[in-house]
């Protein structure tokens, strides 16, 4: 693989509409009250506050926070909820992805994408998912389901199920101590000959040994894996309070394309999601792009 650290030039400036969109997103947090407003929310035990909690919190008069608060929810940074005469201050989600994304954009780091990470601890190995891993597979994605941070699933699929949902070739485990604990595996987007190289993925680590460099280890594998056996774009969502997730496939080259608000129901609660998606960049993508009829 391509390990050049030169990034290419970037084919167009930043467009007047999105360049207007950013810097009207920096322009409302350059004011260090309304920084520090946002930042007493984020940082907050129950994720929401009053306006008179803040105001408290700041050493400002409660005329002042709600002038403040507004400025912040009118370019989508914090959500305002009126509850009787109570006015409750909390993050919008979305925001934890899109503005770093922004940055990302306006810096120019995104032109120079990451392979994949490669600082996992050596005792993390991984290997192709056999059938009598599915038992363990069920488990661990079990775990995830019930974060409800992790999937819109809420019924744990069969084994069989699993059996005939994913890509032979494209399904992986990782193992610490000879016991399997994590796994990624991704499934086709579409039957249509022309999507053949497009594949929907998934990542999920056991409860007990997260922040062990396990993803990383399956993050490698799968990238590496897809871009060798003929997947030329992989794609994932991710509910945007799942930054670990989402951190991790960034370091895997994976970009975020775009936050789909209010997609769909969880236990009766509209979520949104961050799609991402990796592109494999060789010459082979565009040949195959133009090939196809879609």
């Amino acid at each position: 693989m391509s390990t050049s650290t030169i990034a290419s030039e970037p084919t167009t400036l930043l467009g007047d509409e999105v360049a207007g969109t950013y810097a009207e997103w920096f322009g409302t947090i350059s004011d260090p009250t309304r920084l520090k407003l946002l930042h007493a929310v984020a940082s907050s035990a129950s994720g929401t506050l009053t306006v008179g909690e803040l105001a408290t919190r700041l050493g400002i008069s409660q005329s002042t926070c709600s002038h403040h608060v507004r400025k912040l929810s009118d370019v989508g940074f914090l959500i305002v909820d009126h509850v009787g005469r109570t006015t409750r201050v909390s993050v919008n989600q979305s925001c934890c992805t899109g503005l770093p994304h922004a940055a990302d954009v306006v810096m120019g780091t995104l032109d120079a994408r990451p392979c994949c990470p490669t600082d996992w601890p050596a005792s993390v190995t991984t290997r192709a998912m056999r059938d009598e891993d599915l038992t363990i597979v069920r488990d661990i994605y079990a775990q995830g389901i019930a974060t409800r941070n992790a999937t819109f699933e809420t019924a744990v699929p069969t084994v069989t199920q699993l059996r005939g949902k994913w890509l032979p070739e494209h399904r992986w485990v990782a193992e610490l101590e000879d016991r399997v604990v994590g796994w990624t595996a991704t499934n086709p987007v579409s039957s249509r000959a022309c999507y053949s190289g497009v594949g929907e993925t998934s990542v999920y680590v056991a409860e007990d040994v997260r922040g062990q460099g396990v993803g990383k280890a399956l993050m490698y594998r799968q990238v590496t894996e897809a871009d060798a056996r003929g997947l030329w774009t992989l794609q994932t969502s991710i509910f945007p309070e799942n930054r670990a997730s989402i951190a991790l496939h960034h370091s895997a080259g994976y970009r975020t394309v775009g936050v789909r608000s209010r997609i769909a129901q969880l236990d009766g609660i509209w979520r949104d999601t961050v799609l991402l998606e990796r592109r494999r960049d060789d010459a082979e993508v565009g040949v195959a792009a133009d090939a196809c009829a879609c």
